[in-house]
């Protein structure tokens, strides 16, 4: 049998145990604008990881980076262990083994459902061509008889779902998801959010998404990273970033918060709202501390016959399943609770 060359074993040795992604010091700038800065990161083999922020952030370059349509000016970048990127180096995308899903799908219009999908099955005989749509068709839960429609006869969701198994044909190591939900309506995002997940979870593929919409970055990861300006505010699982954000704006952009100006001792915390339990830190003093909405409850202060605490309802916004009210707050603070549209029945409107 013939012994590997130095390269060859070198590549072997950096895939065993290597994350499914590696990003080392990446920086990408756009003349004096900075888009990416220095950024490291690392995915694990078969996690699905978001990347979250607002426009301009730096997620939709540090995808682009990843997937190869764009080379970092600094930094590396590894797929699987192998180096895709770095200063000398720089991979083509068709060669990264990775899918691509972007943010309209990007189906070929003049083509049938069924050719979108075999279209990078180029080399295989026809039979297997037709048996490998024909198992992608089912594992984006599509009928086979709509591989013979064109994309213009799919609903919006379909469409997405299409784009999906035809990124899947090649079976890649990297799914790489470009705000593929954000053009659907919301109740169809939700679905196909979640079917989409559960085919890439099936397939056991590794998966990066990019978006600007909170729930659906903390519904779908295993991991998240907050971007700013090109750097990471915060990494950490859902739960992680949701509950103990690391700064304020990391909290205000993972969903609506309170901040209080507080006096914080080892336990508790006296604030506007009177004197409520806090984990145990390093902080005493003078501080500011942060609840979400559901964390809070209000009571009609006849109700409770302790006014610690008391405010004015200002605003009520209804929500369906629940009712969200501002109240204002001693010391010019307010705070928004958020309680079942059932509890909320028993305020009289419009306050």
């Amino acid at each position: 049998m013939q012994e590997p060359t130095e390269e060859q074993a070198l590549d072997q040795v950096g895939r065993r145990g290597a994350p499914a992604v590696r990003l080392d010091a990446i920086r990408k700038a756009y003349g004096q604008v900075v888009a990416v800065d220095g950024v490291d990161l690392e995915i694990a083999e078969g996690e699905f990881f978001t990347l979250l922020g607002p426009s301009g952030s730096g997620k939709t370059t540090t995808l682009r980076l990843i997937a190869g349509f764009e080379r970092p000016d600094d930094g590396s970048i590894a797929i699987g262990g192998r180096t895709v990127a770095d200063t000398t180096v720089c991979i083509p995308p068709h060669h990264r083994d990775v899918g691509y899903v972007a943010q309209d799908g990007a189906l070929f219009p003049h083509l049938t459902v069924e050719r979108n999908i075999a279209y990078g099955l180029r080399g295989l005989r026809s039979a297997a061509v037709k048996a490998r749509v024909a198992e992608l068709l089912d594992m984006v839960a599509l009928p086979r008889d709509h591989g013979a429609r064109r994309p213009h006869e799919l609903s919006g969701g379909q469409q997405q779902r299409v784009a999906l198994a035809r990124a899947l044909a090649r079976q890649p190591a990297l799914m790489l998801l470009d705000e593929p939900f954000s053009a659907l309506d919301t109740g169809l995002r939700a679905a196909t959010r979640k079917s989409v997940a559960t085919t890439l979870t099936q397939a056991g593929v590794t998966t990066l998404l990019v978006t600007h919409d909170q729930e659906e970055a903390l519904s779908f990861a295993d991991q998240v990273a907050v971007m700013r300006c090109g750097r990471f505010t915060q990494v950490g699982t859902p739960g992680e970033v949701y509950l103990t954000p690391r700064d304020r704006y990391t909290a205000a952009f993972l969903g609506e918060c309170v901040f209080l100006p507080a006096t914080v001792g080892s336990t508790t915390a006296d604030c506007a709202l009177g004197r409520i339990s806090v984990r145990g830190s390093d902080i005493h003093g003078t501080a500011t501390v942060m609840l979400r909405p559901e964390q809070l409850s209000a009571t009609l202060v006849g109700d409770c016959g302790d006014a610690a605490g008391a405010g004015t309802v200002i605003a009520s916004e209804f929500l369906g399943s629940d009712v969200i009210v501002t109240i204002d707050l001693p010391g010019d603070a307010s705070r928004r609770s958020r309680w079942e549209s059932s509890s909320g029945s028993r305020w009289p409107a419009p306050w």
